[in-house]
């Protein structure tokens, strides 16, 4: 019989105390805490210790960079050009009257129109404010992650150290921990609402599978270590409703239902996605689409239709723009949500990335990637906004409602209101765009045509 040695005896025996010792801390600090919905505020306290450390570390390569004489931040702006909201019609007539002297109802046309849309397509190229939105923003302060900020260089030992020790903290405590929290979360999920599926349809499988959800989504919140700061909470979406976010991460799903109880659209999966879903689907009626139903928009307005019209069901989570966004704009919503006549219940979603970039780059990172530098970061910390009710106005055609709820989106989260679709991030501009700017010079020429006609 093999006998264990005194020192490898000692060994497995601390490995034991250590392993139990790790699970009752999750289980008393994070565990529970998520089934009762409570916080001991550890995270918060987290958050503060980190802060302060990222002053001192700020501070300190300021200093180093003004010893050495070289820029450390690079002027951050809006736009490289600097641009006045005006319309086609007056920027060619300024053009001709700088160009000729000649009033723009002189000619029907002049050679001088064509540098105008060169210049406009010129100026477009080199302040392109759609493609610099799917790429992640930089910091102007360092949160001891090497990949917020390439303007960071090797200033002190003494930094140095704290990188590493930080890169140690991170990899060899954080990630193993957050690692366990989110098998634990995805593991209640599937199991407790597999369970709650073969219970008999009524109000007490209503109670288990909200009381389900929310607890494995706060456990999976714990797993990211998500400091939520919730805004006008009366808002919450009811009922029969739809709920509409702007879109910035995949966990932008667990960040709102772990405050709020919804039914998620979305597109059948395999492997174990595709298990989560099936597992949920049983004790909550999500509307799960397969890859040719997500193409018949007709058939998704129809699901979603018979949805919300029974207001005994869950609101729908939508997240309208259909692509991640870097959290400093927000980009088309798609009209489809906003066809079916529901109540529109908006939220804004704001991430904070001094602790952590939240943005996925799907055509940069696979989703392996992306939750690893998720589960490395030092916290993600969000703000999340409410918003009051919205309905469509009897004037209002579907994508004039869908503008006005993202206007309002944009204004309460602070950030940039865009007409362009996200799709642009993997397709080429619509033609549309193109024949409306034709249009617009097109009726520029024939409307003088017509007025000169009737004079």
């Amino acid at each position: 019989m093999f006998l264990l040695l005194p020192f490898d005896s000692l060994v497995v025996n601390l490995l034991g105390i250590s392993l139990t010792v790790l699970f009752t801390l999750l289980l008393v600090f994070i565990i529970v805490p998520a089934v009762f919905g409570v916080s001991f505020g550890i995270r918060k306290v987290y958050m503060k210790t980190l802060l302060k450390i990222f002053q001192w570390a700020t501070l300190r390569i300021e200093r180093g960079a003004k010893e050495k004489n070289h820029p450390l931040y690079k002027p951050y702006v809006n736009g490289i050009i600097a641009k006045e909201p005006t319309s086609l019609e007056e920027e060619i007539k300024e053009l001709r009257r700088s160009g000729s002297g000649r009033a723009l109802d002189a000619p029907e046309f002049e050679l001088s129109d064509i540098f105008y849309f060169c210049r406009k397509g010129i100026e477009t190229i080199m302040d392109d404010e759609v493609t610099k939105r799917f790429s992640a923003e930089e910091l102007e302060s360092w949160n001891l992650l090497s990949r917020t900020n390439y303007n960071f260089q090797y200033i002190s030992l003494r930094l140095t150290v704290l990188w590493g020790l930080g890169m140690l903290i991170r990899y060899c405590f954080l990630l193993p921990l957050r690692i366990a929290l989110a098998f634990t979360g995805i593991s209640l999920l599937v199991t407790g609402t597999t369970v709650v599926g073969y219970l008999p349809n009524g109000r007490c499988k209503e109670f288990l599978s909200k009381h389900v959800h929310l607890m494995c989504y706060r456990i999976c919140v714990r797993a990211l270590t998500a400091i939520i700061t919730y805004h006008d909470r009366e808002n919450r979406p009811r009922n029969g409703g739809i709920c509409v976010a702007n879109h910035t991460s995949p966990i932008d799903v667990i960040i709102l239902a772990s405050d709020g109880y919804y039914a998620m659209v979305g597109q059948i999966h395999g492997g174990l996605m595709g298990v989560i879903q099936r597992a949920m689907v049983k004790a909550c009626p999500h509307v799960w689409f397969e890859r040719s139903e997500v193409r018949d928009r007709h058939l998704v307005a129809k699901r979603l239709t018979e949805h919300v019209q029974d207001k005994s069901k869950l609101p729908i989570l939508i997240f309208p723009e259909g692509t991640c966004i870097n959290n400093t704009s927000v980009m088309m919503f798609k009209k489809g949500s906003f066809e079916i006549g529901a109540t529109v219940y908006p939220v804004a979603i704001k991430y904070d990335p001094q602790f952590g970039d939240a943005f996925w780059n799907s055509s940069k990172y696979g989703m392996v990637t992306y939750l690893l530098r998720m589960m490395t970061s030092w916290a993600i910390v969000c703000s999340v906004w409410y918003l009051p009710p919205m309905t469509r106005q009897p004037e209002e055609d579907a994508v004039q409602f869908a503008n006005r709820v993202k206007s309002a989106i944009a204004r309460q989260g602070g950030l940039v209101d865009l007409l362009w679709d996200g799709g642009l991030k993997r397709e080429k501009v619509k033609d549309t765009f193109k024949e409306e700017q034709q249009k617009l010079y097109s009726k520029m020429i024939v409307g003088n045509h017509e007025d000169r006609s009737r004079s």
